[in-house]
């Protein structure tokens, strides 16, 4: 059996640098803000995952009220998600994201997310997909003012029946 999942996050951008995306540190005088590291990348492809196999999403696994989730790494969250993911019988195929950010222009450092993804979730690089798109000078993302993204995943179901 196979499942799809699909991710999604946004948070805000303010002044003061580095950019924290994909795991990795981009050189930008912005950074994401939020209760965590704010890694919208890391954030979008662990609900991708989690909603795939069927389990809670990031907000109730990880609450941004929690004390213990305040500036944590996220790659904290993807891994601790991707293994409940395998206890449930899942095994990653792929996944395919989308970043929506202005600015930095973010080809210089996809092969750094992609590597970082895929030693996290214990991947090979040609199962992470990342594409960047601007916001073309509109709304949040195109006046800079925030950095979405949305990412599928594809999970099989290798241990026992789903």
């Amino acid at each position: 059996m196979i499942r799809i999942g699909m991710g999604h996050d946004t948070h805000r951008l303010a002044d003061g640098g580095p950019l924290r995306l994909g795991g990795i540190e981009i050189p930008h005088e912005k950074h994401l803000v939020g209760h965590s590291d704010a890694d919208v990348l890391m954030h979008a492809v662990t609900d991708a995952i989690l909603g795939a196999a069927n389990l809670p999403d990031i907000g109730e696994l990880f609450p941004d009220t929690a004390a213990e989730n305040k500036g944590r790494d996220s790659a904290d969250f993807l891994r601790a998600a991707y293994r409940q993911v395998q206890q449930a019988g899942y095994t990653l195929v792929n996944v395919d994201c989308v970043v929506l950010a202005q600015r930095p222009k973010l080809s210089p450092h996809k092969a750094a997310m992609k590597a970082r993804l895929a030693e996290i979730l214990g991947v090979e690089t040609s199962q992470i997909g990342i594409k960047g798109k601007t916001g073309e000078s509109v709304g949040a993302i195109g006046q800079e003012q925030a950095i979405t993204a949305q990412c599928v995943a594809l999970v099989i179901h290798t241990v026992g029946t789903a």
